[in-house]
């Protein structure tokens, strides 16, 4: 609440009029504090501390829309009167049942062989500038059952200026496949400083995480989706344009396209459906197909591996993954017009691809005889009663014999369809244009269409989510809703564009700068559980008490692709090379991240085993030094009994 300027007050909302209201309670609590302690006590983290610690949770909005909560000035002044300078976390508590605060961790509970979910939090240190990680964080789980948990850590071992970062990788071990309860416990880290002015000893102190967390048996394969975050080109990297060209005023795909941002209520409605979604945010070599009912592909701008490709080609094929595809523009006429001078950083921004990268989307598609054109399509239409809106979207001009299209009369927007359209038709006449096709692909389905503005709530006209659900379903479950699958939508012969008329790369960009894949190795982030087809694997810590409980039997939900529930058909394709350094040994320590071990035996195997090997190689090349040299000391000797006869 403020002032208005006639009379009376005024509710605002926002960073422009939180910052002032902070700053004078920053203000006020520095008055507070005498002279000669402010330098003792007073520093970034100490006040930030005392302010979120301080802070009042608000009814409503979760940990990423509202913080610590709402600030509360006679809170932070109690804390801050017995400061006492120390380390901590914040936040302090993960717990998955008090929701809606802590979503989107609260919406869906671990379960084993999942992506490792990440909560990431901040280390405040108010003893000093500059701190260390003096030992790994570690977990103490609070009940044997706690040990289910495997927690890889990523931090920042020097903690400067003021703050550090604390990253949880939390995933259950096979033999919790069939768990279902709350598992709880805290992680700690010991954080220590140099001694401040006028002291002989470190500061240290002991930061504590608690966690609550919610664990599931593992869902089945059918309700486990897999969304595609490694493909989508994080802003503000280059001019990515908006996905939806009717929005004039926001010329930026700047909403993260996550599933927690500007797709999180597709998120809440896939939840309540009884969907399980999880998040890849390493390349589509790092992860098991088997596990997978589909794969969501939405509103993607990167390249892609040429080892994707063919993964994925094998992955439904032969392994029954299921695959959607939620497509988006691409236009390079228009995005030549869409070309602007920036007077911030007074160059010329050049859109570096579409809504979507449609020419990758392509080469992906490729195997299955699937590919998009470059049309700009706007307009109404209905399917069984459900009235959407096509905003910007593209259309399909490859799709193969016998599967199912469905085509609307749309208007072409793009700047070659718009001439067009003027020199042809001064009324603008609409065409018929195919914007979503579903297929039967070997063992599994596919499912594509040209538009991804019915699932993004950012400038949403009309949802989509009856046609998503409807989608899932088929490449899921291969549950064929009758009205999309109807006779009149079956091909009969395959729609087919040349390759010269498909959309093409702008030459005049260099693409390497913003993509995650051009120019770049294929490796396995530390968001993904598999080092699989060739990949280059990651290297985590492990630390806490980390064992195999009795009662709870390992499952085998399989290490790689090959080890998938004893289906015959998985097969690993030819591309596959082995890679230099791929020796015994290499093999040997990428076991130590797939079968846990504990704490002293993982340290002791990084040095033992490579000692042993040494040693044992030592004495046999001396071994066959003393071999050698006692038959040259036999020739030499027996020589000069002969020359003497």
């Amino acid at each position: 609440m403020g002032s208005k300027i006639s009379t009376g007050c005024k509710q605002l909302s926002g960073t422009s009029v939180a910052s002032p209201v902070v700053a004078g309670v920053v203000c006020l609590l520095v008055s507070i504090i005498p002279e000669n302690r402010r330098k003792e006590i007073l520093n970034p983290a100490s006040m930030k501390q005392a302010l979120v610690e301080g802070a009042a949770k608000l009814v409503g909005p979760n940990m990423y829309e509202q913080g610590a909560g709402r600030v509360d000035l006679l809170e932070s002044f109690e804390i801050l009167k017995s400061y006492q300078p120390r380390a901590s976390i914040f936040p302090s508590i993960l717990d998955y049942t008090n929701c809606p605060y802590t979503w989107p961790f609260c919406r869906q509970a671990l379960y084993s062989g999942a992506m490792p979910v990440i909560f990431n939090a901040t280390i405040l240190n108010g003893m000093g500038v500059i701190g260390y990680v003096q030992s790994p964080p570690t977990w103490h789980p609070s009940t044997e059952e706690g040990n289910l948990l495997r927690i890889h850590f990523t931090y920042s071992e020097v903690i400067w200026p003021w703050t550090g970062y604390l990253a949880l990788h939390m995933q259950i071990k096979e033999e919790g496949a069939h768990f279902s309860g709350v598992i709880e416990g805290n992680v700690t880290v010991r954080i220590f400083s140099p001694p401040a002015q006028g002291e002989k000893t470190a500061r240290t102190s002991t930061c504590v995480l608690q966690l609550k967390l919610n664990v599931i048996p593992t869902p089945p394969r059918s309700k486990r989706i897999l969304w595609d975050q490694f493909h989508s080109i994080k802003y503000p990297p280059g001019y990515i344009p908006r996905d939806s060209l009717d929005v004039r005023n926001d010329i930026l795909d700047w909403h993260g396209d996550h599933l927690h941002t500007n797709f999180h209520i597709m998120f809440n409605m896939l939840r309540d459906a009884g969907y399980y979604v999880e998040t890849l945010g390493s390349p589509f070599t790092c992860f098991d197909a088997s596990h997978y009912g589909t794969l969501l592909l939405v509103d993607l701008e990167d390249e892609y591996f040429q080892e994707e490709i063919e993964k994925l080609r094998d992955d439904v094929i032969n392994t029954g993954l299921g695959l959607a595809v939620f497509a988006e523009w691409y236009n390079v006429d228009t995005m030549v017009k869409m070309r602007f001078f920036d007077d911030n950083t007074r160059s010329w921004w050049t859109p570096v691809t579409g809504g979507a990268n449609i020419p990758a989307l392509n080469d992906l598609l490729e195997p299955f005889g699937i590919a998009f054109g470059d049309k700009i399509l706007n307009g109404d239409f209905s399917i069984d009663g459900e009235h959407s809106r096509y905003a910007s979207g593209t259309d399909i001009v490859r799709f193969p014999r016998d599967g199912y299209i469905h085509s609307f009369p749309f208007l072409d927007s793009s700047e070659s369809g718009a001439t067009q359209n003027v020199l042809l038709n001064s009324g603008m006449n609409k065409a018929d244009s195919p914007i979503l096709g579903l297929l039967d692909a070997g063992e599994g389905h596919i499912a594509v269409y040209g538009d991804s503005n019915c699932l993004d709530s950012s400038h949403m006209v009309t949802n989509c989510y009856w046609l998503l659900r409807k989608i899932l379903d088929f490449t899921g479950s291969n549950i064929k809703d009758p009205v999309l699958f109807s006779e009149s939508a079956k091909q009969d012969v395959p729609l087919y564009e040349d390759d010269n008329r498909l959309p093409s790369r702008r030459t005049d960009v260099n693409y390497t700068l913003y993509s995650a894949v051009t120019g770049k190795d294929l490796i396995c982030r530390s968001d993904s559980r598999f080092e699989v087809w060739g990949t280059k694997g990651y290297n985590l810590h492990v630390r806490g008490r980390n064992k195999i409980m009795p009662g709870h039997h390992v499952i085998d939900l399989g290490r790689g692709l090959n080890s998938t529930f004893g289906s015959s058909r998985s097969r690993r394709p030819k591309f596959t090379k082995k890679r230099k350094g791929d020796s015994l040994g290499n093999r040997y320590f990428s076991l130590l991240y797939r079968d846990e071990l504990d704490v002293p035996e993982l340290v002791a195997s990084h040095w033992v085993v490579p000692a042993i090997v040494a040693v044992t190689g030592f004495v046999l090349i001396l071994s066959i030094w003393r071999i050698h040299h006692k038959r040259r000391r036999r020739r030499r000797s027996a020589s000069g009994r002969l020359a003497n006869i």
